[in-house]
Formats: C-alpha cells, structure tokens, sequence
C-alpha cells in the first residue's frame, strides 16, 4: 500500500510545481537557449542568418575593449557591494537590536517606498544634486571648496548603484540580524567580549547566510545595470549592460551582443554558486 500512497504524494506535489516548471521554460530556459544559439549566427546586409559559426565569440573575446569593460563591470559592481554592505550595516543593527518591534517595521516601511516609484526618475534626481551647480557643491562652495565633478565619474555610478540596492540591502541585513537569539549576545557581553569583538565573532557568523545573500543581490543588481553607468557615469568606457546596446546599434550585431550577455549570465551564475556554497557551508564539514 505504501507505494501508491508515495505515488500519489508525488502527482500532487507534481502538480503544483508544474505552472512554475512551465513559467521558467517558456519566459527563462526558452529565450536563454534562443540566445545561445543566436550568438553562432552571422549578420549579413544587416541581417541575420542562422548558421553554426565561431565568429561572433572571436571577434568579441578576442578584442581589448570587451574585457576593459567587463573587467570594470566587475569591479564596479564589486566596489558597490561593499560599500553597499559597509553603509547598511550600522542601520541594520541598529534596526535589528535596538529600536522597538514598531519602530523596525515602520522603518522597514519606508525602506520600500523607493520602490514604489521609477528607478530611473530616482537617478535623474541626482542630476540636481551631484551637478557642478548642484546643492552637494553649492554647500562645499560656502567653505570655500569644489566645484567637484561628480557626474560623468565612477563615483556617480556608485551613486546611482546605491539609489538601487542600499534599500534593499538593509533590509535584507535587518532580516538577517533580527533572526539571532539575542542570549546568545548578552552571553558573549557577560562573558566580557567588547562590542566590536561581538558583532565580528559572535553577530557576523550566526547572521552569515543573510549577509551573503544581501551582498549576492547588490552584486547581480549592479552587475547587470544600465541605467546609473549611462546616465550618472557617463558610458565612457562603457560597461557590459551599455556595450550590449552599442554593439545592437552597429550594424544590428545582435549575435555579438548575445555573446556578452552570456558571459554576464555565466558570471553572475559563478558568483550565485560560490555566494551560496559559502553561505550554506557549515564549519566542520569536509
């Protein structure tokens, strides 16, 4: 009797899996094995052609300016994550551990209002502030400092990479902190651990999962953005997102513009895999 019982168990669970084992064919696994076939086709009088040709992989791989831009989306996105972690830290915390129960949601509230409105009107409004007449410049000028650039710079790319993710890395990190046992704090602070040698020993390791995954999100985030490296840094040198849109407008190379985006893909799915094995590894496990 217990096999059709396990049979059945397993029609059921089969059942509610498949609309989302139907969505990801269709709108995920479909259109990423189009893209991989098309990277092999050839343009020809602006058109393309099905065909099974290495070119479109030689000609980008092989060209300086690929790797110049994705080694600068690399490590852009890099830097932005750990400025991203850096910043929401001492918010996560402080909403984690000290304020009231209230006051946490209602912060975490407020976190999501940016989300109610368009990333990119959210970037066009640094516009007036990191401006050479700006107010960041217009306050510096009373001091007699600046003007500084800050638009068209890397520094405003950060900017605008941190109008996308540091909401939701606090966030993240606030979740992450407020699942600790706080006993397990109070101990290490009866047993005479100081407060940085808590957060670093005692904090960071039980909160090590969320950690990870919030930076994992702030990385594939800013890897993958277009808007804050065109509009607030400029384009120039174009990372990968911007390469992907000049190289459709050269001639409709959309094949070669496949190509980058799988090396995206291939990158963010490497830094996923390690982000969670690194996660999800338990200390004395071999």
């Amino acid at each position: 009797m217990n096999p059709p019982e396990k049979k059945s168990l397993d029609l059921y669970a089969m059942t509610w899996r498949l609309p989302v084992i139907v969505w990801q064919t269709i709108f995920f696994v479909g259109p990423l094995l189009f893209m991989v076939a098309m990277s092999f086709f050839v343009v020809k009088n602006y058109r393309m052609v099905e065909a099974f040709e290495f070119t479109n992989w030689e000609k980008m791989l092989g060209r300086g300016y690929f790797w110049d831009s994705y080694l600068l989306t690399l490590g852009l996105a890099s830097l932005s994550t750990v400025v991203a972690m850096l910043i929401a830290f001492p918010a996560a915390y402080a909403l984690a551990f000290k304020v009231s129960d209230s006051a946490r949601r209602w912060a975490i509230f407020l976190l999501i209002i940016p989300f109610f409105t368009s990333y990119l009107v959210r970037t066009f409004s640094w516009y007036v502030i990191l401006a050479e007449s700006g107010v960041i410049n217009a306050i510096l000028g009373y001091v007699g400092l600046g003007p500084y650039t800050m638009l068209n710079t890397k520094f405003g790319t950060i900017v605008g990479y941190m109008t996308l993710t540091l909401p939701l890395v606090v966030i993240l990190q606030t979740f992450a902190l407020a699942n600790i046992d706080t006993r397990l704090v109070e101990a290490a602070h009866n047993l005479g651990c100081k407060p940085f040698a808590t957060v670093w020993r005692v904090v960071i390791p039980l909160a090590k999962t969320g950690l990870i995954i919030a930076a994992l999100f702030c990385f594939i985030l800013s890897f993958g953005d277009f808007v804050a490296p065109y509009y607030l840094g400029g384009s120039k040198p174009p990372t990968l997102p911007i390469l992907i849109i000049d190289t459709t407008k050269s001639g409709q190379q959309w094949p070669r513009a496949a190509v980058v985006a799988i090396m995206m893909m291939v990158t963010l799915f490497a830094v996923a895999f390690a982000a969670l094995t690194a996660a999800y590894h338990k200390r004395g496990r071999s």
